[in-house]
């Protein structure tokens, strides 16, 4: 349904230049908006975007107000703006309360009278469903959980057991929680399995994308703190504890007790090596491997960029004789000496 712009502008806290009159119907990047469209400006690589745009009304920071050919909606920070009313004009869908039929539920499961447990779920002994929560179809949850409010859990998620979950969660397709940590010791007859004792807790506000794991801590439990987001086939692995509001790209590997600050940031396939610890308001850049804990705030990498096959094949090749001129180099120097 349309919204005045002028409404948008008074609950989102926006400065509102132009016509409030104006009707929202849909959200869209500035290239293809139409004429009942709001988008938004987040950077100067889509400053050019903004002259020619045809919608109905644009959110940008307030240096940028006076080039824009639209209505506007100033505000300290575009592309957060625009995620809260992308939200507000495309909600979730309502849930319906209810146990499907077809869903199994142990005798001692606890499940919220305002909550919607679909086609095919299972609930094990125990375990605890908080109000107005939505579990999907397939999605499987074992003995001795606890899940939050208004959370919402898409089809084919696994909760194994002894994990608790927070309110307003997401947990897209996939999702293992639970699952064992990756724990043996070695014999002269083989590998003997490390059982895995603890548990996982997740705070509030934490999304985790489809197919990435969360393992059960080996004694402790493994800890995801408030507001975490985490991107798709990401995995966390036992003892873990990543700190509130840190953001987590895709194929990203956290190793065995592992501690993450606080409001850091990793890019694609990065890692971190065992038992480390990194500090707060860290970035990784993509690939980065952590080898070593950090204990000053700042931006790291450590991964090679692509270059032409030839190039980097010479690149290689120095490398290879690196060993060789620091042998000639020390040997200079000692008779310098």
């Amino acid at each position: 349904m349309p919204i005045r712009l002028g409404e948008l502008a008074r609950q989102f806290d926006c400065k509102l230049l132009g016509d409030a009159e104006v009707q929202i119907a849909s959200v869209a990047s500035l290239g293809s908006a139409g004429p009942d469209a709001l988008s938004f400006l987040s950077g100067a690589a889509f400053k050019q975007q903004l002259a020619t745009t045809r919608a109905a009304a644009v959110i940008v920071r307030a240096a940028d107000a006076k080039d824009c050919p639209t209505a506007s909606l100033v505000h300290e920070n575009p592309y957060a703006c625009y995620a809260r009313i992308a939200d507000f004009l495309y909600p979730p869908p309502a849930i319906e309360p209810g146990i499907h039929r077809s869903a199994e539920l142990a005798a001692s499961a606890r499940i919220s009278p305002s909550a919607q447990i679909s086609a095919h779920v299972c609930i094990g002994e125990r375990s605890i469903i908080g109000d107005h929560t939505y579990i999907a179809p397939g999605c499987i949850i074992g003995d001795d959980c606890r899940i939050g409010s208004n959370g919402r859990m898409l089809a084919n998620v696994t909760v194994v057991s002894r994990v608790t979950i927070g309110n307003r969660f997401i947990l897209h397709p996939g999702v293992v929680i639970g699952s064992d940590g990756f724990g043996n010791a070695m014999t002269p007859q083989g590998w003997v399995k490390v059982p895995q004792l603890g548990g996982v807790r997740v705070g509030d506000d934490v999304e985790v994308g489809a197919n990435s794991a969360i393992d059960l801590g080996a004694l402790e439990d493994t800890v995801i703190g408030d507001g975490v987001r985490i991107d798709n086939l990401v995995h966390v692995a036992h003892n873990v504890k990543i700190g509130a509001h840190t953001a987590i790209a895709g194929q990203c590997g956290f190793s065995g007790s592992v501690t993450i600050g606080q409001r850091c940031m990793f890019g694609g396939q990065s890692g971190v090596a065992g038992h480390l610890t990194i500090c707060d308001d860290v970035i990784v850049n993509g690939k980065g491997l952590i080898t070593k804990s950090i204990t000053q705030p700042g931006v790291y990498s450590s991964a090679f960029p692509s270059e032409p096959v030839n190039e980097w094949n010479r690149i290689v090749a120095r490398i290879r004789r690196l060993g060789n001129l620091i042998e000639r180099i020390s040997k200079l120097e000692k008779r310098e000496s």
